[in-house]
């Protein structure tokens, strides 16, 4: 009978053991010696109404848009930059895909960091291009991370009446996070000029593009929602849904500038074709 207890003690003390020395033997990587930019497939946007955006369908290569997130591994630290339109909790396990408004996902998040190693708790900074639910929809599960935020996007998404396009109940662990109030239009992360974020208005207030100043890839911007279709750029179309759109197409001008003074590339993040070419993590682009 005492032999019975002992093994049952055993038992129930390893269920609370084996989590905490699991927990305790993970150890994110090692940071390189070279910025490293990881691309996740963060799912899909299915638009049957390009009219929002000034478009007709026959317009447009296709009508859905891609929903990337980044992880961006520096010398001194590692940057989530957006991270979803669907909560990876609304996939379940044995299920192929989740639906969120017209937003699906296949894979979580979650999984696709840890394919290189990491955690979400391992890492450093977390920022959004802008608060809209399909960039910031797995914001809970990097609350440990320091927010990079500018005030007037932090202020809209704590409002006691939230903008229209978001879920707070994705964010709401970020209200007691550890945050950074951006003060100027150019925000050098890490001080060596090779992840700047830079204020770009007009789709929200506080709209953000990130630049990236890679080795070997060269230097790309990450776009945010400056544009959404790669038509748009083209075609100098402005959807009907910014916050100010003459400020976008202000914007516009002054990144394009900008691509064109630094001979930087601009990965349109909601590009559906291009993304579909770019290679995911656990490639890297240095």
């Amino acid at each position: 009978m005492c032999r019975r207890i002992a093994v049952a003690i055993l038992a129930s003390l390893a269920l609370f053991i084996t989590p905490l020395a699991i927990a305790a033997e993970h150890k994110a990587p090692a940071l390189p010696k070279s910025l490293r930019l990881y691309v996740f497939n963060c799912g899909s946007l299915d638009i049957s109404d390009p009219e929002r955006f000034r478009f007709k369908k026959e317009e447009l290569a296709t009508t859905n848009l891609s929903v990337a997130c980044f992880l961006i591994v520096h010398p001194k630290g590692t940057l989530m930059w957006d991270v979803g339109a669907v909560p990876d909790s609304a996939l379940k396990p044995g299920e192929k895909s989740a639906l969120e408004g017209y937003a699906t996902i296949t894979e979580t998040l979650q999984s696709q960091i840890q394919k290189i190693g990491y955690e979400p708790s391992d890492i450093e900074y977390l920022a959004f291009s802008h608060y809209h639910y399909d960039h910031i929809d797995n914001a809970n599960e990097f609350a440990n991370a320091i927010w990079l935020v500018r005030k007037v996007e932090r202020d809209a998404m704590f409002a006691p009446k939230p903008p229209d396009r978001v879920n707070p109940a994705n964010y709401s662990a970020l209200k007691d996070s550890k945050t950074v109030i951006i003060p100027t239009d150019d925000y050098d992360v890490f001080g060596d000029g090779t992840v700047v974020m830079k204020l770009a208005p007009g789709h929200t207030p506080g709209h953000q593009v990130l630049f990236l100043k890679l080795k070997k890839t060269g230097p790309v911007v990450l776009s945010g929602d400056l544009y959404h279709y790669p038509e748009e750029r083209t075609m100098k179309r402005v959807p009907t849904f910014e916050t100010d759109q003459q400020q976008t197409a202000a914007t516009r001008e002054k990144i394009e500038a900008f691509l064109k003074e630094t001979g930087a590339q601009l990965w349109i993040q909601h590009d559906y074709i291009a993304n579909s070419k770019l290679k995911k993590a656990p490639q890297y682009y240095e």
